[in-house]
């Protein structure tokens, strides 16, 4: 016979346990509602599950690649990835940088230039002359040469008038040749469109040298003789340079050759300075600029080049 405070007792147990059974169940079964489930990375469910940040799943490698490369498939091309902060942002024309190279390299390259050029600041006497100059340059901006000329002369209108009107002839000298040492400088380069079809490339370039130029006197009398005079030459000039070819560019520029030229003295007549010698001892001094014009055609050695380093 069970005693009624026994019986109480075990049904009491029985109910207690049904309950916690029940609610267990009902715990397994309740699905996850807005909560992001987190799984390992091979997906079997085994690792632990906990709250994060409502609507969003976390996803492995591969997915956040799957998911870069259908956004970058959109070919309307309007939308670029942020593969950090996973943001997406409009693109513009500010994040697209050109950097051009340069259209034309000169560093260890030869210029070989012959050219031709013309007095600009003497009214009685032009001289035109024929020349080359032979530069290498050590930099793109910097070079070293050495050019040479051969003149001849022109008399100017001036030059007989004052003979015809004033019953004298003026003092002059003529240039036989010059030579100098010269070093160049570009500090500015850039490019100009003709009819917006074709692309010039031109530079500037500042040059200063020193060498000689010989003179040689013009006698105002034909009876007696002349004399030369080897002058020291300093010049300096501003030229531009057009490229045309990998291997041929156009060169304009002034030139101002300076030296102090020695001239056939005043007082030279039948008893005085006759002879040459002393004629040039008793020479006047006068300070020269030799102002010229000179136009070349530059050919480069080698005739090509290659970009050896990045952009």
């Amino acid at each position: 016979m069970v005693r009624p405070s026994t019986l109480a007792t075990t049904l009491g147990a029985i109910v207690v346990s049904a309950t916690i059974l029940g609610w267990g169940g009902l715990a397994a079964a309740q699905p996850g509602g807005d909560d992001e489930i987190e799984m390992d990375g091979e997906g079997d469910g085994s690792g632990s599950a906990g709250p994060v940040d409502e609507g969003e799943i976390e996803m492995d490698g591969e997915g956040e690649k799957d998911l870069e490369t259908d956004l970058a498939a959109d070919p309307t091309d309007t939308v670029k990835i942020d593969t950090t902060s996973r943001e997406l942002k409009p693109v513009s024309w500010q994040d697209i940088v050109v950097v051009m190279r340069k259209p034309f390299l000169k560093i260890r390259r030869t210029d070989l230039m012959p050219f031709l050029s013309t007095t600009m600041n003497d009214n009685m006497i032009r001289h035109y002359a024929a020349g080359a100059q032979f530069n290498y340059f050590l930099t793109d901006v910097l070079a070293v040469g050495v050019e040479g000329q051969y003149y001849t002369k022109q008399f100017r209108e001036p030059f007989d008038l004052v003979g015809r009107q004033a019953r004298r002839l003026p003092t002059i000298n003529k240039y036989n040749f010059s030579a100098a040492l010269n070093f160049h400088y570009v500090p500015v380069y850039g490019k100009f469109a003709i009819l917006d079809q074709k692309l010039v490339a031109w530079e500037t370039y500042f040059t200063a040298g020193v060498g000689v130029t010989q003179s040689e006197v013009v006698p105002r009398d034909p009876r007696f003789g002349s004399f030369n005079n080897l002058l020291i030459t300093p010049n300096i000039g501003a030229s531009m340079r057009f490229f045309l070819f990998q291997w041929l560019t156009v060169n304009v520029g002034i030139r101002d050759y300076i030296f102090v030229d020695r001239f056939e003295p005043v007082g030279r007549s039948d008893t005085m300075f006759t002879s040459p010698d002393v004629a040039k001892e008793n020479a006047d001094s006068a300070l020269i600029n030799n102002v010229m014009f000179q136009i070349g055609v530059s050919f480069w050695i080698p005739p090509t080049f290659e970009y050896t380093t990045f952009r």
